[in-house]
């Protein structure tokens, strides 16, 4: 039964060979959602009713083998991500950009797809550097397909400071495994907690903060996104935005939960300061933008603050809280962006000054957006403002009064971003 738990990770990609060599496209797209979707909730349920699914790809045992591992954090990554990639295929369904699909933009998707759903899933601290890699591979073609000059600059500056975060990410995995002598995350949260000389230690989670902050976008690293986002097909920048800073977010949560305890270190401080700092600059580059994908793009940043805000806290309620956050914004802020790609459709433009009168022509489309915009907002009753409610009475339970007031200002200018667009 647990070789069942590969299912959401062969899916998208036997899809993606199939649409290479058989030449479909649209159809097998909605099918391969479909599928991943529905693994992602048997996983859930595997999950919650026998605990932690295992299984070791070749029957080689940990810490040597491949180790694939979903507890009920990746169940519900995964869960996720099969919505995500449904919603974007069905999408897709009206993108009218034949170039596009001739150049294989359908099995690219599924690859990015599959990526996040290894990274979520893998047990070994190397095979989530192939999972990042295999991401970095599948992004890039996706934001240079169709060879505009915005795009081909954008996706430069993209991969140019991802590869960065890469060689710090391999360099961690070096040192770790030459402390350690195995990469496995089980069997390391066990050896780094024994592990002799804490200094070293420290050193190579900051290179594991800083690997992780890179791809999560957080202060002062996040300049790649709202250079790059806002680039590609808007079906591609709404799978961007929904899930590509959310794995690095997830890596940085496993890292300093499982391997690198933050409590206590010198390291909880800074990610705090850095998480305040994160959602005040985005929220204001959003506030200065009048492009609707670029003030979607820099809200992207404001939220990881919030994320990162309840990993920095490390208490339940916060690490509840930052899991909250990390799924609520994946749904919401895949939602937006597609919902403005529907809007542009109608307008010809993402130029707010170029967009009025949706309301009038589209009530319907207007209400699809009011909803996860008011939820990005924190609006009660909506999953917003549980998600900001958690963290902040986590950020007063211990003290934390400046994060908490970053926290409460960055929700009043999104507040004031959105109305700005509606």
């Amino acid at each position: 039964m647990s070789y069942l738990l590969t299912a959401p990770l062969l899916i998208p990609f036997i899809s993606a060979a199939a649409m290479l060599l058989g030449g479909w496209g649209r159809r097998l797209n909605v099918a391969a959602g479909g599928l991943h979707l529905a693994a992602g909730i048997w996983l859930v349920r595997a999950v919650w009713t026998d605990g932690v699914q295992v299984v070791q790809i070749g029957d080689w045992a940990a810490p040597f083998g491949i180790s694939l591992v979903a507890d009920m954090l990746s169940a519900l990554m995964v869960l996720v991500t099969g919505m995500v990639g449904l919603a974007a295929a069905v999408y897709s369904l009206g993108m009218p950009d034949r170039l596009r699909e001739r150049l294989h933009f359908y099995p690219m998707m599924q690859v990015l797809l599959g990526g996040v759903t290894g990274a979520f899933l893998t047990g070994d601290l190397f095979n989530l550097y192939v999972w990042f890699e295999v991401l970095l591979i599948a992004s890039f073609v996706l934001l240079v397909l169709g060879n505009g000059r915005e795009q081909i600059r954008g996706a430069l500056t993209y991969v140019l400071v991802n590869l960065v975060a890469s060689l710090c990410f391999l360099a961690a995995i070096g040192l770790t495994y030459g402390m350690a002598g195995t990469l496995n995350m089980a069997d390391l949260s066990l050896r780094l907690a024994a592990y002799p000389e804490p200094g070293l230690v420290v050193m190579v989670s900051v290179l594991f903060l800083t690997a992780f902050g890179i791809k999560a976008a957080l202060f002062p690293l996040y300049f790649w996104l709202p250079a790059s986002y806002h680039t590609p097909p808007v079906v591609v920048s709404a799978v961007f935005a929904g899930l590509l800073t959310k794995v690095g977010v997830y890596a940085l949560i496993r890292a300093f939960t499982l391997l690198f305890p933050l409590e206590g270190t010198p390291l909880q401080p800074v990610l705090l300061a850095l998480s305040g700092l994160t959602m005040l600059f985005g929220v204001l580059g959003a506030v200065a933008q009048s492009d609707v994908r670029r003030i979607l793009s820099f809200h992207v940043i404001s939220q990881i603050g919030y994320m990162v805000m309840g990993l920095a806290l490390y208490t339940p309620l916060a690490l509840v809280g930052a899991v909250f956050y990390v799924v609520h914004h994946i749904i919401v802020k895949t939602n937006l962006f597609l919902v403005a790609g529907a809007a542009a459709r109608i307008n010809g433009s993402f130029e707010l000054a170029e967009m009025g009168g949706v309301y009038r022509s589209r009530p319907w489309l207007a209400a699809l957006f009011v909803i996860p915009a008011f939820s990005l907002a924190g609006f009660p009753p909506l999953s917003g403002f549980w998600a900001k409610f958690i963290l902040i009475r986590a950020g007063l339970e211990t003290g934390s009064y400046p994060i908490v007031a970053a926290a409460l200002v960055a929700g009043l200018l999104t507040l004031l971003s959105m109305t700005k667009i509606w």
